[in-house]
């Protein structure tokens, strides 16, 4: 494959404007975190700090992916389904009576596949990625409910239960956070260390550039949903064992919040800009928001009318930002000369 090497001033302005707006988004959190601890009635209770982590996990895992997928233009709204769909079919191969270190492996071949499908869609028939993803969002989810109906699955090893949502000693950590550390220390040196990373920026830039400099677009693209159905699986696996319960309806609505977190964390959603600093602090700005909010006893209602809101933020606020950047250098270069 070749090295795509863009216009030397582009990297430069492209970094500069998502450090800019990844400091904003890591500033609200330490804010937010400051205020919450200060104000709000046991929020900094070790419980309740694992109790946050661990229900922010499940967004965090699927925005690793999701983080390059929408880096390279594209985007997957069938991840919550996905999850569902695995957690179904685990609870049905359990009740099967297969050994869980057999249905695990296979679960995550089940993400694979969805995955697979729905990059061969995108990129062997050239079908819009939002389009598609809409339509496997539905029958995922219907699979689902074929596999296991309104049954919910509760007796998994116990093991496995207080793995997921069990913390370490009397440290607010979850055992599954660890985890997460060692895949998102891969995603960072994947997306911002290695040619495969630079590569899908200059894929959301330019694909036609990025084509004609030797990059395999289709290939780094379907990889891309092979391994948002992976974490989306590995995700329907921790729910399920995080909230002792697979039904085929777990994780509805994720992909909101997912996808809310992520373009709040500065990931342009034309793609081509980002980090992946700044799309994980999204995902926790978002969990903290969300639970300072429960404990505040704010109806869910109005947290999914803050998310919404949110999400609309995160579109506006960085095309603001380079809309203002662009007219002071416009001004800057029309000032004669002194």
């Amino acid at each position: 494959m070749a090295d795509f090497k863009a216009d030397p001033k582009a990297p430069r302005l492209t970094l500069t404007r998502a450090v800019r707006w990844d400091t904003v988004v890591g500033a609200l959190l330490v804010v937010l975190l400051l205020m919450s601890f200060s104000f709000v009635d046991g929020f900094g209770n070790a419980l309740n700090l694992s109790f946050l982590i661990g229900n922010t996990l499940p967004i965090a895992l699927i925005a690793l992916p999701m983080t390059l997928l929408v880096v390279s233009g594209e985007i997957d709204l069938s991840v919550a389904s996905t999850a569902g769909l695995s957690g179904a079919v685990m609870g049905a191969l359990w009740n099967a009576g297969m050994a869980i270190e057999t249905i695990i492996p296979l679960v995550l071949l089940l993400g694979v596949l969805c995955g697979l499908v729905n990059g061969l869609l995108v990129t062997r028939l050239g079908l819009p990625s939002l389009a598609v993803t809409i339509g496997t969002m539905a029958a995922y989810r219907g699979i689902a409910q074929i596999v296991l109906g309104s049954d919910a699955v509760t007796d998994f090893p116990s093991q496995y239960l207080d793995f997921a949502a069990g913390r370490i000693g009397d440290t607010f950590l979850p055992y599954a956070f660890l985890p997460f550390l060692a895949l998102l220390a891969i995603a960072v040196l994947v997306l911002h260390a290695t040619p495969f990373g630079r590569s899908l920026f200059a894929i959301g830039a330019n694909e036609e550039a990025a084509r004609f400099a030797g990059v395999r677009v289709k290939r780094h693209k379907l990889w891309l949903f092979v391994a948002t159905g992976l974490m989306a699986a590995l995700t329907g696996i921790f729910w399920a064992l995080h909230y002792a319960s697979a039904r085929y309806d777990n994780a509805t609505g994720l992909e909101l919040s997912v996808v809310a977190a992520v373009l709040l964390g500065g990931i342009d959603f034309d793609g081509g800009k980002g980090t992946l600093g700044g799309a994980i602090a999204g995902v926790f700005l978002l969990g903290a928001l969300q639970n300072a909010m429960s404990l505040l006893n704010v109806s869910a209602q109005s947290q999914i009318v803050v998310t919404g809101v949110l999400l609309v933020v995160s579109v506006l606020g960085p095309r603001v930002a380079r809309q203002i950047a662009v007219a002071r250098a416009g001004r800057r270069a029309a000032a004669p000369a002194r």
